[in-house]
């Protein structure tokens, strides 16, 4: 019950449910944007590789730029870059879907990571402010919910546009709803008001804070692992000659990670969030073990499950530590810069799980993807005199 309160009275708050209404259109179009690509690609060229191609270069462009997007921010605050890449990246959506060619369409799917609207980047900071510190957790837990099921809608949506006869239907759908959910984030009252924190002269930077150095390796190790894992799914799905079960496996692990965010929102404020995201780590570790030893069917889809549940309750605690170790004045930049870097060595994973599937086994990128989780574990275990003592939440004794 006190759970169910908790998240009744974010619910209750009109600035917080009018920033999640406003920014779920463009959740679900991040959802769909990568299969549209495909399937654009894949009928024009007839050609799965180029289609791959095209949807990554999208990626690895779109991870990369990341950083950069978020750091603008923090300097100019929302309503200049949003009113720049919302109406960008809604433009490229269309071209895209009138452009014909392989060259031009991977150009333009390039463009598209570039321009990509930093709606997540621009709600994660203002939550600091649109609830009280005690409510932090849970808002972080319905946001991080928010995020996945757009995970889950959107590559259901984008699939059943791009298979009704009308593959370019996909793209037009994803620009209406990225112009609809830009347009109305920067909208909002709080949105229009809402100024980054400014820097204190003098203060630490980013890459000058040890605990966020940590996370930054953390980042390299974990993207890769996430990247073999990510191709092993459908590599193995493939060779058992069960493809379906690929969008099963995905959709479970990300519907069930919806449920393990609101759990993790829904704990007391005890638990601080380095220790909560310490103790999570290592069980969400641990639900790789089975990967490597099953194959496709029941058994690896309850691994999944659990996977997809720690791993969700894992994105609160994180986020959450991640506020509290930042410096002032980078709370775009700093989720920014990590999802740049776990973003572009997850890309590197793929491609190198799409090579170690075919010419051995998807079970050795299940294999890689437990033994960089374990890393990353050891590496957060090992460097918690960084992160503790920042460790400056409002906690009860």
């Amino acid at each position: 019950m006190l759970a169910v309160r908790a998240y009744w009275v974010i619910l209750r708050n009109p600035t917080a449910l009018a920033m999640m209404l406003a920014a779920f259109p463009a959740r679900l179009a991040y959802g769909m944007v990568g299969l549209d690509i495909y399937f654009k690609v894949h009928d024009d060229t007839h050609s799965i590789a180029l289609a791959g191609l095209a949807a990554g270069v999208n990626g690895v462009v779109g991870s990369l730029s990341t950083g950069f997007r978020a750091a603008a921010i923090d300097r100019m605050g929302l309503k200049i870059p949003l009113r720049i890449f919302v109406p960008g990246y809604a433009l490229a959506l269309a071209s895209l879907s009138a452009c014909h060619g392989a060259t031009l369409l991977i150009v333009f799917s390039g463009i598209l990571g570039v321009t990509a609207p930093p709606i997540n980047l621009s709600v994660r900071p203002m939550w600091r402010t649109a609830v009280p510190e005690d409510q932090y957790r849970t808002a972080i837990a319905i946001d991080t919910a928010s995020m996945n099921l757009g995970v889950v809608l959107g590559p259901a949506l984008a699939t059943t546009l791009a298979l009704s006869g009308h593959p370019a239907s996909g793209l037009i759908a994803t620009a209406c709803l990225i112009f609809i959910g830009g347009i109305a984030l920067s909208s909002l009252k709080f949105s229009k008001e809402w100024r980054p924190e400014k820097r204190e002269r003098g203060g630490q930077t980013l890459l000058k804070t040890p605990g966020f150095r940590l996370l930054l390796a953390e980042g390299v190790i974990i993207g890769f692992g996430t990247g073999t894992y990510q191709i092993a799914i459908p590599a193995i799905s493939s060779l058992h000659n069960q493809p379906h079960f690929a969008g099963l496996a995905f959709g479970t692990t990300a519907a069930l990670s919806i449920f393990g965010s609101l759990v993790a929102g829904s704990l007391g404020r005890h638990i601080a969030p380095v220790k909560g995201f310490r103790i999570i780590y290592f069980f969400w570790f641990l639900t790789t073990l089975p990967f490597a030893f099953v194959n496709p069917g029941w058994s690896l889809l309850v691994a999944l499950s659990l996977f997809g549940f720690i791993g969700g309750a894992e994105q609160v605690f994180y986020l959450e530590q991640l506020e509290v170790i930042r410096p002032y004045g980078s709370g775009a930049a700093a989720i920014g810069w990590l999802w740049t870097t776990e973003g572009t060595f997850g890309a590197l994973g793929q491609s190198s799980g799409g090579f170690i599937s075919q010419h051995f086994s998807p079970h050795y990128c299940f294999a890689i993807t437990t033994i960089t989780y374990g890393v990353g574990f050891v590496l957060i275990l090992a460097g918690q005199r960084w992160l503790q003592p920042f460790d400056r939440s409002n906690i009860s004794a």
